[in-house]
């Protein structure tokens, strides 16, 4: 095979065979000079837009199938055997050691030597296309005929902040901007008033690693992750006192937004004061706009009991699940919900009572989310993604629980015309690795770029000195059969 020959190759074979004299080859060359200086001044454009913390629509670099996403983040690590699948050898072969073929399989610290621990519950073959899932999800499952489960997704690290980092930006160290940030980035907000991405954590507690998981890393702190809630108050410290009206408000802010942009006129290009800037003005904006997104009231009670919000054990979720539609709607362009505290599907000791309790909270508003988007007509173009960090060993767990499992577990996509009723992608027989059609998280992510319109190659922001990519230096492949 005959290997790639570069233009510097091809100019220094014809000077040697005097195809070229001197005013040529500067010509020749100084073509490919002026192109460095394009690419240059295109990325330079590039950076000053992102620098002035704009949050305006952006074109996409082709088509999308998606405007814009709802990913369903539980956290914590849900059990793919237990819910998404089904492995009849792990029933078969439950309470009996790992078999040696396995070979030597890493948890946390240890080398795994527990027996294997059959699926807590069983599975069935759900909707038309008879699709198997776990009883933990009867309401999820209804509507697998919409779902592509992928059962071969795998990562890095068998540690909860590394992993989540990793499911979140791409890379298993803190710094590096997420997933929403990202998009937020390439495509903008389609709603001048709410930020791009959207963040509603669960309110039992912080996740593992903490914010930095839908932070902006090194890109400009516009593109962040935007915290909100339920309630009077989406966002603390949003409305101004009582005493202020909006006309003084509104006097102050042009006082200091005029003050802060002569500053930045002698500081050239200075990010973080750019973004400041930018979220000033948002901020200001979203005190009309965001407590109109989160009323509730004005949904039916029809789509209150959908989403279960009549339940206090579905009340929470379901709250948040309605709101991500609202905002979907209003134009917010990525929102990402967390099921799960700071343990929250960790389930180590008990599987059993854990699942029982999140699948309790999550399975009915995840449902009514997806049949409420459909029949809005809003799931044409809306991606649902679910998934966590990782999954669960097969091996049991101080007798009733499971260890983390980045080798191999499941995530589903749904919406944006992705063919469901269909699995992607298998582990071996007990759900220990996967083994056909892989996915690793940096291909899952260029996948999830693709769909949105964005090319993940030329998705890129230059910080000291390289252009970085959500999906890393490496080459990283589409995952082209999840497109079908």
């Amino acid at each position: 095979m005959q290997a790639k020959r570069s233009s510097r190759d091809t100019i220094s074979d014809n000077c040697r065979e005097g195809l070229f004299n001197r005013r040529e080859m500067l010509r020749t060359a100084g073509g490919g000079i002026g192109m460095m200086a394009l690419h240059s001044l295109l990325a330079s454009e590039k950076r000053v837009q992102a620098a002035s913390g704009t949050l305006s629509p952006k074109e996409p670099d082709f088509e999308p199938r998606a405007k814009r996403l709802i990913w369903l983040f539980m956290h914590g690590g849900p059990s793919h055997v237990d819910l998404w699948d089904p492995k009849p050898d792990l029933v078969k072969y439950s309470g009996k050691p790992l078999p040696d073929s396995f070979g030597e399989v890493m948890t946390r610290r240890k080398v795994a030597k527990n027996p294997l621990l059959a699926p807590i519950k069983p599975f069935r073959k759900r909707g038309e296309s008879g699709l198997e899932v776990s009883d933990f999800l009867p309401h999820t499952g209804a509507l697998v005929d919409d779902l592509c489960v992928i059962r071969s997704l795998h990562g890095d690290s068998v540690n909860h902040p590394q992993s989540v980092y990793q499911m979140n930006t791409g890379s298993i160290l803190m710094g590096h901007p997420s997933v929403g940030s990202w998009v937020a980035y390439g495509l903008g907000s389609e709603n001048a008033d709410m930020p791009a991405f959207v963040v509603m954590p669960d309110p039992g507690g912080g996740i593992k690693g903490g914010p930095p998981a839908w932070g902006s890393g090194y890109l400009p702190a516009t593109f962040q992750g935007t915290t909100m809630r339920a309630g009077k108050m989406p966002i603390l410290n949003l409305n101004p006192p009582a005493s202020i009206s909006s006309q003084q408000q509104r006097a102050t802010l042009d006082l200091v937004q005029s003050m802060n942009r002569r500053h930045l006129e002698a500081r050239d290009r200075d990010d973080e004061l750019a973004a400041r800037i930018s979220a000033y003005e948002l901020a200001f904006r979203m005190q009309t706009a965001a407590p109109e997104i989160v009323d509730l009231t004005q949904e039916t009670q029809e789509t209150h009991a959908m989403y279960g919000l009549n339940d206090p054990q579905t009340r929470d979720f379901g709250e948040r699940c309605l709101l991500a539609r609202r905002m979907i709607e209003r134009g917010v362009r990525f929102v990402q919900l967390y099921s799960g505290d700071t343990v929250g599907w960790d389930a180590h000791s008990d599987v059993t009572k854990n699942h029982t309790a999140y699948c309790r909270k999550t399975d009915q508003p995840v449902a009514a989310l997806l049949k409420d988007l459909k029949q809005r007509g809003l799931l044409e173009d809306t991606l649902v993604v679910w998934c966590g960090e990782f999954g669960r060993m097969p091996m049991s767990e101080q007798g009733k629980g499971r260890d983390h499992n980045p080798w191999g577990y499941c995530g589903w996509l749904a919406g944006a015309g992705i063919t469901g009723g269909r699995s992607y992608g298998a582990t071996d027989a007990i759900g220990l690795r996967s083994v056909e059609n892989k996915v690793h998280v940096n291909e899952f992510h260029a996948t999830l770029l693709h769909l949105m319109g964005l090319d993940h190659e030329s998705l890129t922001y230059f910080h000291n000195g390289l252009d970085e990519r959500l999906t890393g230096p490496a080459e990283v492949k589409i995952v082209k059969g999840l497109l079908t």
